[in-house]
């Protein structure tokens, strides 16, 4: 099994299935190559002395189909992964043929399965890819994950407009964050706002608690024929044609605990 503060140089798909635990992660973040036929020019090799393709190619950012692709495809689709993976492989090689693209799935499915096998329950999984692979990643994902664990998207603007022959410039990588399951952990980032926005926005400012506070009107644009309809402290909403945004027990409560600003003027409204 993996050992605490432990950095593994190789294969990642050789060291998930023989040293890393089922639900055992809470984190992963993965920046694979992408499929743009970049080449990075570093290769390493295993230490019998023998290439190690997966590593070759991964390095190289080209995925080229071969032998060692159509034995992890036969792997999954024949008991290595779950129906539906194995579903969605096969309809990415009816749809695509036997090509780098769908090496470059191949592998990365391989990887994805186990990716998942390890995760803990509360864990979550952040894939970087770009946008000539993340549409056929994002189905990979939804087969192995479930769809309903998809949690966003994540656009990184990687750098400014520029122009490209005959296309918009390419100038964003994608992020696509899944969780394990529904108990995943999701900690709320907390930032201190701009002291100019709190100046433009909430200028106004509690007599006794010093808290800053904005008007919002409360009420909505249309006329119900609810309770939000009715008239509430002598007031018609619809008499502009507008509703209150809460019920009259809820604006009572608001009112009672200070919260409804009533402007000193007559006729005016909350």
């Amino acid at each position: 099994m993996a050992d605490k503060n432990k950095l593994y140089y190789g294969d990642n798909l050789d060291i998930l299935r023989d040293r890393i635990a089922d639900e055992s992660v809470d984190l992963i973040y993965l920046d694979p190559p992408f499929n743009s036929n970049r080449s990075y020019n570093v290769l390493f090799k295993t230490k019998s002395g023998d290439d190690a393709q997966a590593q070759i190619e991964a390095f190289d950012d080209t995925w080229t189909w071969s032998q060692q692709s159509e034995a992890e495809y036969d792997y999954l689709v024949q008991g290595g992964a779950s129906p539906k993976v194995a579903d969605a492989i096969t309809a990415m090689r009816n749809l695509l043929g036997d090509n780098d693209v769908l090496a470059y799935l191949v592998m990365m499915t391989a990887r994805l399965v186990e990716l998942h096998r390890v995760l803990k329950p509360t864990g979550s999984l952040y894939l970087h890819c770009d946008p000539t692979a993340s549409h056929y990643l994002k189905i990979i994902l939804d087969a192995i994950f479930g769809p309903t664990n998809f949690r966003n998207e994540i656009v990184w603007k990687r750098s400014h407009a520029h122009n490209s022959a005959g296309r918009y410039g390419r100038n964003h990588d994608v992020i696509l964050f899944y969780a394990a399951s529904s108990k995943n952990v999701w900690n709320r980032i907390y930032q201190a706002y701009d002291e100019a926005y709190l100046d433009k926005h909430y200028r106004h400012i509690e007599p006794v608690t010093g808290r800053r506070y904005k008007h919002e009107n409360p009420t909505g644009a249309g006329i119900s024929g609810g309770i939000t309809g009715q008239p509430w402290r002598g007031i018609d909403p619809t008499a502009k044609g507008r509703h209150w945004a809460k019920s009259p027990d809820e604006m009572d409560r608001l009112d009672a605990e200070g919260l409804i600003y009533w402007p000193d003027k007559p006729g005016a409204w909350p």
